[in-house]
């Protein structure tokens, strides 16, 4: 299986009333964990890659090789899309040079006005390419690589404006944060959403930070038309805690109980739990078969 465009899948989940999940990786192992996740499961799988992870990682290259490598190696049958995650104007040129079958331009903290001219641009060199492309109004709450959000509501004749651009799927602020959602969060704004959804139409929206949304909102939001879900945080603090409680256990034995492989197998078994579970949530199980 080589990667693909993201279109297909989410032009399906769309129709069919379910959303992808698109799980954020940092290293080998997550890249693993979710890739093994979405065979078992048989779900098509987006791998988000935002500009300081691809960074950590090495790079665009490195991260195009990695995931590559590994459709082969661990014989992935079902949809899988390499995403660039709140990419730059730069960072998605680059991703393009690399190979990423997928990129998000998050234009949401321009002017509307260059934030079409820009997107505009992407999309004539990303379907050129074949590559998908994910759009942003309305800025996301929290913080993603240096770009600031508070949780604003975007305007939906701005989506509509965006939409008509010809990206293939578009990420709208309903009220969402990224990380950790705060005790006072007023939840999502449905009215915002449905809105958004009459104005454009068949595409396929974007839920960005999905970690902590109840799981009642997140079923209504599919059903108000939003078929792509990211996941981060969620599989960090999962990875983390079983790793933290590994350490615990082992602390007072050898050194034979830190080998890396031993190290990083039960959070490499806790980011596949919290997949398996978001997907199962996302009504992505089996739609791949």
């Amino acid at each position: 299986m080589y990667l693909v465009s993201a279109k297909d899948m989410l032009v399906k989940a769309k129709a069919g009333r379910y959303a992808v999940g698109q799980f954020n990786i940092n290293n080998l192992e997550w890249t693993k964990a979710i890739l093994m996740t979405a065979e078992e499961l048989k779900s098509p799988v987006i791998l988000g890659v935002s500009e300081g992870a691809g960074k950590y990682m090495g790079g665009y290259n490195a991260v195009v090789g990695m995931v590559n490598g590994l459709l082969k190696d661990l014989k992935i049958s079902v949809p899988v899309a390499l995403h660039l995650d709140h990419g730059s104007f730069e960072g998605c040129y680059k991703c393009l040079d690399a190979g990423f079958s997928s990129i998000m331009f998050d234009g949401s903290h321009y002017p509307i006005d260059e934030n079409v001219a820009k997107t505009t641009e992407l999309v004539a060199a990303a379907h050129k390419m074949g590559v998908s492309i994910e759009a942003e109004v309305g800025s996301i709450g929290g913080e993603e690589d240096g770009v600031i959000g508070m949780g604003e509501c975007a305007d939906p004749e701005e989506c509509k404006r965006v939409a008509d651009l010809g990206v293939d799927f578009l990420a709208a602020g309903i009220g969402n944060i990224h990380g950790v959602y705060p005790p006072n969060w007023k939840g999502l704004s449905f009215e915002t959403l449905d809105a958004i959804q009459k104005k454009t139409g068949i595409l396929p929206l974007v839920l960005h930070g999905g970690t902590g949304i109840p799981a009642d909102m997140i079923k209504k939001a599919i059903e108000l038309g939003v078929s792509k879900i990211n996941v981060n945080t969620e599989c960090q603090i999962s990875f983390t805690a079983a790793t933290r409680e590994y350490f615990e256990a082992n602390k007072d034995k050898a050194s034979k109980g830190f080998d890396p492989r031993k190290v990083l197998a039960p959070g490499f078994e806790a980011i596949k739990a919290t997949v398996k579970e978001k997907m199962e949530l996302f009504g992505s199980v089996g739609k791949a078969e």
